[in-house]
Formats: structure tokens, C-alpha cells, sequence
């Protein structure tokens, strides 16, 4: 939860900054950047902050006939590491957004910003930076982040 509130913060902060990297590489307006983009993923983070309890919980389910006596549950666990390969069009959507359900999960994330928007990657990758512990940080190159 304090990851998700740490992200929110760091997209109100550096919302400026997305979108005139979001106008340099693809021409979006301000209006079409905060509303196509970074205000669908900050609605994203208020939803999962508010249903993560009632998403996390062990769910009672029918249980097969051969096993009469017994109870089922289904329990979420994390998958462990995710990739995030984000394409050019959406690149702050569609990279935050998976991240942001990803964290909420449990899991770690690599993500892979798009080349072929490289103002909105760097912006993306300062972002990450500033909001991630600089010790979880484990880079290759410029273009991922393992989270």
C-alpha cells in the first residue's frame, strides 16, 4: 500500500514533466496526456488502495463431489517477477498501469519502456527512480528497471 501511495505521489509531482514528454515524442496535449494517460493510471492506484483488502483474501469455492468432506479455498499468491514491455503509443498507461497492479500483487516488475519514445522512457525512468528505493534497483542499461 505505501508503494502505491509513494507512485501516486511521484506522478502528481512529475506530472509536468510527462507531458511534455508525452508532446515530444507523440504531439499529445496536455488535456489528452492528463486524461488519456496519467489520470487513468492515478484512478487506477486510487481503486486498487481501495479494493487491495477484498482483493487479498482467501475465497471460499464449490468444492468437487469426489472430495465431499473437504473445503475449498482459492488463495491469491504472487506470480514472482513480471514483465512490463510497453509499446509507443500509450507509453505512460500501458507502463504504469500493469506496474501498478503488478506492486498491488506482490511481484517484482521488469520493466521495458518503448525506444521508440525515448523522452517518455527517460521521463518514466526518473519517475521509477525517484519513487522506487534506490537499493531495489538493479539496472542494465538506460531502457529497464527491475523493481
Amino acid at each position: 500500500m505505501e508503494a502505491l501511495s509513494r507512485l501516486e505521489m511521484a506522478l502528481q509531482k512529475q506530472e509536468q514533466i510527462l507531458c511534455k514528454a508525452l508532446h515530444t515524442d507523440l504531439g499529445k496535449s496536455k488535456t489528452e496526456s492528463v486524461m488519456c494517460e496519467i489520470g487513468l493510471v492515478q484512478g487506477e492506484i486510487r481503486w486498487m488502495k481501495q479494493h487491495l483488502g477484498r482483493l487479498c483474501r482467501q475465497k471460499h469455492v464449490r468444492t468437487p463431489l469426489a472430495q465431499f468432506a473437504a473445503k475449498s479455498y482459492q488463495s491469491p499468491s504472487p506470480y514472482g517477477n513480471v514483465l512490463i514491455m510497453s509499446p509507443w503509443n500509450y507509453p505512460v498507461l500501458l507502463t504504469l498501469e500493469p506496474l501498478v497492479d503488478a506492486i498491488a500483487a506482490g511481484n517484482t516488475a521488469v520493466v521495458k519502456p518503448s525506444a521508440y519514445a525515448p523522452v517518455s522512457a527517460n521521463a518514466l525512468k526518473d519517475l521509477l527512480e525517484e519513487w522506487i528505493v534506490k537499493d531495489s534497483v538493479c539496472r542494465k542499461d538506460m531502457k529497464s528497471l527491475v523493481l
